[in-house]
């Protein structure tokens, strides 16, 4: 037997060993939103080839797109920018395949575009982001006011960070402090947001990739809005509180502490990786996102707070990747079952329930059989056993037939399984056309004409037009809808959340998404985009188990409840890397409808006030303009 597990340890060792890449398997925080757009024009454009349907990407795979980038456009040291390329090693790293640290292999049928130049914005784009992602490249970061020996360490002032390479580059670490501050200002009050923190990555002989975050982020203000408007204490402690789990808006849900000013909370992520060329596996908490989107998916949109997850992503070739999770969810339900025994006073005890246990695992197949094309599909469980069952361990399997395979013999009740695909298709250089599909149950019967039940799914189609006839210019636009009882379950602890939260489409079921988006580029870092949307939730119903069928028999998209029209404009500038600067004006229109009536049981009916309450924060409720304008070092 020990043998044996020499002889596995061994195998692993030389597989792993079998090429050397310069690399960081650390996920780049989706909330740096900057580097995300700036890859996303460089795909669209045509510059590189790279599937957007699974984020986050590593810092690995952004290091070697930007170097592909510059690569296919024939990119030259600036004359301004001379020192900073060679800092950066711009010019003397070698060439790797298409792929390499995020796939390997060498480029065939995603063979990109002849040479073609960058604009002058891109071209300082480029060159800045090679430098914020330098340590990947084995080169040390270059900053404007910085004490370092250009080769293995440097601190840097205008903005804070330590980083650290071994001579041997066998070792890398980087830490920086987080700080950041938002005010909300609007005829209601003014909220404060601020948060505080550090980030620490570190890379160990090339394979090894530990890193963490923690961000500690209160709201506050709520003492300086007006106390007529709110009718209680609890409505006023609430104010401040901007997401919650059953409100419809697209901010990041949190669990909040104790507090009675408004709403603190933490938000600590991290995780560690084993990498090569092929592939990571990794031990983490961090959001995820599946789905080709710009303004929220609706397979998984990385709203609901991070959870823990084993993960998997396999890159073996240019044109193929292979993601898993077994996460560990926050079910919010109490398990009578469970609980500890809590000593009160003398004679005294009191049981403190415990959560129910509550699990995921997903995976999703990705090719990019052309440069034009690349599509996903996969499916996923959430499931809810005493302890994690080593069937949904396994990677490439159809879920749902391994529920059966537990579940039907005994005539209980099936776990929640789901299906899934994404498509995205760059037909000319500079336009995306995308959708996606989410399967909550499905049957054929359900299609025909003569069938009153409609299944319940979602799908979502958007298009991306960047580049043209203006550098820097893009224009978007998305429509998603998802039908009666879709991301629902009859019971609760197997429904499609995390946290409460919901892990699609923060607009659920029964419900509707219009979002466009007009954004300029005018220089490096500063992007300035004109937005609205439209968000509508029809008829509510809950999901009962023998009378689901009556509820999904009746007409979708019927009878709004709520609505909320917003037209936003947003200004961010990322002034050197990682230091931002924002303002937003914000004008919205909450509003609801009385619903008071109805002959189908399970049908959530309510007064205007009652959905009002229910789906929007005070702060945004009626018609509102608000102005926010924060800084933040880190994101």
């Amino acid at each position: 037997m020990r043998k044996a597990i020499w002889a596995i340890g061994l195998v692993c060792c030389a597989v792993f060993a079998t090429q050397t890449v310069r690399a960081q398997a650390v996920p780049v925080s989706l909330e740096y939103t900057e580097v995300y757009d700036f890859i996303d024009e460089l795909i669209t454009d045509g510059y590189i080839v790279h599937q957007t349907a699974v984020r986050p990407y590593t810092r690995t795979q952004i290091a070697n797109m930007l170097l592909e980038a510059s690569r296919r456009c024939g990119l030259q040291a600036a004359p301004r920018e001379g020192n900073l390329s060679r800092r950066c090693g711009l010019q003397q790293l070698p060439r790797p395949a298409l792929g390499e640290g995020a796939g390997g292999g060498e480029s065939d049928s995603t063979a990109i575009s002849p040479i073609k130049p960058l604009n002058a914005r891109q071209r300082k784009a480029l060159h800045y982001y090679l430098d914020v992602f330098a340590l990947e490249r084995d080169t040390m970061v270059s900053r404007y006011v910085q004490y370092t020996d250009h080769q293995t360490f440097s601190l840097s002032l205008a903005n804070p960070q330590f980083s650290y390479m071994s001579r041997k580059k066998m070792f890398k670490f980087t830490l920086e402090p987080i700080l950041g501050m938002d005010i909300y200002g609007a005829k209601k009050g003014a909220i404060l947001k601020r948060w505080y923190g550090a980030e620490l990555r570190m890379d160990i002989a090339r394979h090894l990739s530990i890193w963490g975050s923690l961000r500690d982020i209160s709201w506050n203000g709520t003492a300086l809005l007006s106390d007529n408007y709110y009718t209680n204490e609890y409505a006023k402690i609430d104010g401040a509180q901007l997401t919650k789990p059953l409100f419809l808006n697209n901010l990041a849900g949190v669990q909040y502490k104790e507090a009675n000013y408004g709403g603190d909370f933490s938000d600590s992520r991290g995780g560690i990786a084993l990498y090569s060329w092929w592939g990571r596996i990794a031990l983490e908490r961090e959001n995820i996102r599946w789905g080709d989107s710009y303004h929220c998916s609706n397979i998984l949109s990385g709203r609901n707070p991070a959870v823990p997850m084993l993960s998997l992503q396999l890159t073996p070739c240019p044109w193929f990747q292979f993601d898993y999770f077994h996460a560990w969810l926050i079910s919010n339900v109490l398990d009578s079952t469970n609980y500890y025994i809590e000593h009160i006073s003398e004679g005294v005890d009191r049981k403190q329930y415990r959560p129910h246990n509550k699990f995921m695992a997903a995976n999703m197949f990705t090719f990019t059989p052309i440069k034009y094309l690349s599509f996903s599909f996969g499916n996923s469980i959430v499931y809810a056993e005493p302890n994690v069952q080593a069937l949904y361990f396994i990677p490439i399997a159809f879920f749902k037939s391994l529920d059966h395979l537990m579940t039907k013999g005994t005539a209980t009740q099936n776990q929640n399984s789901q299906a899934f695909a994404s498509i995205s298709v760059r037909p000319w250089d500079h336009i995306q056309l995308y959708g996606s599909f989410f399967l909550d149950e499905f049957k054929l019967s359900r299609l025909k004409k003569s069938s009153a039940a409609k299944n319940p799914v979602s799908y979502l189609v958007g298009f991306n037009w960047s580049g043209w006839p203006l550098k820097g210019l893009s224009l978007r636009g998305e429509f998603m809808r998802s039908y009666i009882a879709c991301y629902t379950q009859s019971v609760d602890v197997l429904d499609y959340t995390s946290n409460t939260y919901q892990m699609g489409h923060y607009m659920g079921d029964n419900a509707q998404t219009i979002h466009l988006e007009v954004a300029y580029r005018p220089v490096r870092g500063l992007r300035l985009a004109l937005s609205y949307t439209n968000d509508t939730k029809y008829n509510a119903y809950s999901y009962l188990r023998r009378g689901i069928i009556e509820a999904i028999s009746q007409k979708p998209f019927d009878k709004a409840i709520y609505r909320n029209d917003e037209i936003a404009f947003n200004g961010i500038y990322e002034v050197h890397p990682s230091m931002y600067l924002r303002l937003s004006l914000l004008y919205n229109n909450a509003r609801a409808f009385d619903n008071l009536e109805s002959d189908v049981e399970g049908e959530y009916l309510a007064t205007a006030e009652a959905y009002l309450n229910t789906f929007a924060p005070v702060y945004f409720q009626g018609k509102n303009f608000i102005a926010q304008i924060g800084f933040s070092f880190g994101f």
